[in-house]
């Protein structure tokens, strides 16, 4: 499997990752039993709750994108050092941005969030 392969599924398993946070602190906050029923009348989510489902869904968002591009990649044929570098920048950047978001820090976190669109342009760049 070559490193653009590779990248997607890091990124996958960064997405678990990211599903699973505000799940574990929905049950923290919540109590299982009250997770795992039909979850009616709970109360507010937490600050932090609400920011790790913005940063799920923007990984989610950004996943549409990436995955796409690296399999066409591969199968118009076109990998090279180029779209690997990208691949991994957008792995990179996307962890440093789930770091960022999730410790509330502003005006960094876009930086993270360009960071991986620039892997994205230049997974893209070997296509246009």
């Amino acid at each position: 499997m070559n490193t653009e392969l590779t990248m997607v599924v890091y990124s996958v398993v960064l997405t678990f990752v990211l599903i699973m946070v505000p799940a574990f602190f929905q049950i923290l906050q919540n109590g299982l039993a009250s997770q795992a029923g039909s979850r009616d009348g709970l109360p507010e989510p937490t600050v932090f709750i609400q920011r790790a489902r913005r940063l799920q869904a923007n990984m989610i968002e950004n996943m549409v994108l990436f995955v796409p591009l690296v399999l066409v990649v591969q199968a118009a044929g076109v990998s090279d050092s180029t779209t690997a570098a990208g691949a991994q920048l957008f792995v990179v950047a996307r962890v440093i941005h789930a770091l960022i978001y999730l410790a509330g820090i502003p005006w960094v976190r876009p930086l993270a969030w360009a960071g991986s669109v620039v892997g994205m342009i230049m997974i893209a760049s070997r296509l246009l």
